[in-house]
């Protein structure tokens, strides 16, 4: 992306990048990035789409679904009561129980899946049926 930067003007009338009657100096300078300049935006654009095929797979919408239900289970069971000064520590710590329940029931629901996948693997080797 081509960014516009201008030069601080020392207190000119007209602003940076002015004369004093208000009319453009011509101090903006155009930076192009790397990536703009290398020209590799066919492969941007298939790791993005790749990217998108990812999201929209089975297995991440399972993954989601599996972390919010541990997130809201944790967060039931630590509870919440109106009232009190340590409220915001509480809170912050069942956020904070909620996200490791998360990840956790996500390493295990990833788990479970690679090791089917290793098996239908070694089956498919030997020519067994998993």
């Amino acid at each position: 992306m081509a960014k516009k930067t201008t030069s601080k003007s020392g207190g000119k009338a007209g602003g940076a990048g002015r004369d004093t009657r208000g009319k453009k100096t011509g101090t903006s300078v155009a930076k192009l990035s790397a990536r703009s300049e290398g020209g590799s935006r066919s492969s941007d654009a298939g790791m993005g789409e790749a990217f998108i095929k990812l999201m929209q797979s089975p297995l991440v919408a399972e993954l989601v679904a599996v972390a919010a239900t541990a997130a809201l289970a944790a967060l039931a069971e630590h509870g919440f009561t109106s009232g009190g000064t340590t409220r915001g520590k509480r809170a912050g710590k069942a956020v904070k129980e909620a996200g490791k329940a998360a990840a956790a029931a996500v390493g295990r629901r990833l788990g479970t899946e690679v090791d089917e996948i290793r098996k239908a693997a070694s089956a498919s080797r030997t020519g067994a049926k998993a």
